[in-house]
């Protein structure tokens, strides 16, 4: 059967826009297109109304928040920097577009635990550059200091940091790991007497044990991992100028004779990242595609499956990211869909199945479940 050439052009141009349609668009650094949600045949209109209805209810001073949120802890004080944060604002990207927004995008506010998952991001560059041989190497080897001395604490691997399994034991920037989120059944004196778990048997979501892998990798690159993080991520995915990431007053140490100040893995005592919805979407974008961004590889696939494995301890959790498995996961959401969450409703969902970023802010966070459900019934 012969095929006339009009056809075969036709045929040709309709298979190129089918394969077109199935690229992601990376945003320059001062434009972003928009397409409707319809083009996607996506509607997304009762989610972004409920993300606008559901604002955080505490206080915008968030001072306030903070103090009233840890109450619970003994000795808990503000030792960084805090701003006032802005409305509910959010936006959601399919394929690299944005679909949808809401708010002040643009605004930078706190983040909070959304730090953790930057965090995380620093610590697979230094294994991808060799900084760090192995994720299993006892920490001690490259940090001699006496942060990691002692029969317990020279058993943490950096893998046990990453996943939170560490039960690291001591005391940083005045904090001590026994006075961070404690049981509310127990006093002071069972809180400092407790038995330590041996290193990767147990999951404890711990601010203090954070900000030692945080001091970890500021001895291993020996310069500030705000420096590390924009040279390597967020200036080659066209991040904004007005991103920040903070320590503590007194967290400044000397490195190769400069001081230097290691930042927190949070704003559980102020500090942590500083960022606006835009900037937090970009840092998505780049995870949602394997660490590949236009074309450049930022980071290994390999590196993001890994960080993305459920620990031993907790099916939920991998390197510093939430992973929506087992009890308690977003309902009618795919298991594969990973976050990274902070106080507030902060939060970064990455959906590589669907190509689907979600970013909110300022979203009560009993609410970010049925947020999502919604979100999910056009897709």
């Amino acid at each position: 059967m012969n095929i006339s050439p009009f056809w075969l052009v036709c045929f040709t141009c309709l298979l190129s826009l089918s394969v077109t349609a199935q690229e992601i668009y990376f945003p320059t650094a001062n434009e972003w297109t928009e397409k409707p949600a319809s083009e996607f045949r996506l509607n997304i209109s009762e989610a972004i109304k409920f993300a606008e209805e559901n604002q955080y209810s505490e206080s915008r001073d968030l001072r306030q928040a903070i103090l009233k949120g840890f109450e619970h802890e003994p000795y808990h004080e503000i030792l960084g920097p805090t701003k006032k944060r802005g409305g509910p604002a959010g936006i959601i990207l399919k394929n690299g577009f944005i679909i949808g927004q809401w708010g002040d995008t643009e605004r930078v506010d706190m983040t909070f635990s959304v730090t953790k998952s930057f965090l995380a991001t620093t610590a697979l560059l230094a294994l991808e550059t060799g900084l760090i041989s192995n994720v299993n190497d006892p920490v001690e080897k490259y940090v001699w200091d006496g942060t990691f001395e002692g029969p317990h604490n020279s058993k943490i691997t950096w893998e046990h940091l990453l996943q939170q399994t560490s039960d690291w034991s001591g005391q940083l920037w005045g904090g001590f790991d026994w006075a961070d989120r404690p049981s509310s059944k127990q006093n002071i004196d069972q809180w400092r007497a407790r038995s330590l778990k041996e290193p990767g048997s147990s999951f404890q979501y711990n601010d203090v044990r954070v900000n030692v892998l945080a001091y970890s990798l500021l001895n291993v690159f020996r310069k500030p991992l705000p420096q590390v993080l924009k040279e390597k991520i967020m200036d080659p995915i066209d991040a904004s100028v007005t991103w920040r990431w903070h320590g503590y007053e007194n967290s400044w140490v000397p490195v190769d004779g400069l001081k230097m100040q290691s930042v927190s893995g949070g704003g559980h005592s102020g500090g942590g990242m500083f960022i606006s919805t835009r900037d937090m979407a970009r840092f998505g974008l780049l995870f949602m595609n394997n660490g590949s961004w236009n074309g450049k590889q930022l980071l290994s696939s390999q590196s993001i499956s890994k960080a993305m494995a459920s620990s031993n301890a907790n099916e939920k959790y991998g390197y510093m990211w939430w992973l929506n498995r087992g009890e308690g996961n977003w309902k009618h959401v795919p298991e594969n869909v990973f976050y990274a969450a902070g106080f507030g409703g902060n939060f970064i969902v990455v959906d590589q199945t669907n190509n689907i970023v979600v970013v909110t802010r300022w979203l009560e966070p009993s609410k970010m479940g049925e947020f999502m459900n919604l979100l999910y019934q056009s897709i």
